[in-house]
């Protein structure tokens, strides 16, 4: 995913209702997202279907490093020998 460029990636919602065909268009082919304002105030961010897997992708590995560093913090950890009786 690309950086938003404040002058093209950001738009109000009634300018995005007039040109939303053409703005889906854009997010797709661009891969940058666009903030759609209401009342002035960010209200939504509009991204590719990619660019969405990309990220929750990178937040269930963050999650999942997260995870096993407390694991390893709390014990919750095998030898190497335990694991192959183990397995």
């Amino acid at each position: 995913m690309k950086p938003i460029t404040i002058s093209k990636n950001i738009i109000s919602l009634s300018d995005f209702k007039s040109r939303a065909s053409k703005m889906l268009n854009e997010v797709q082919k661009s891969h940058r997202p666009i903030v759609i304002t209401q009342n002035g105030k960010a209200a939504a961010v509009l991204i590719a279907p990619a660019d969405f897997d990309l990220l929750t992708e990178r937040a269930r590995f963050v999650n999942a490093v997260e995870t096993g560093m407390v694991d390893i913090k709390e014990g919750r950890v095998l030898a190497d020998e335990e694991l192959g009786s183990d397995l």
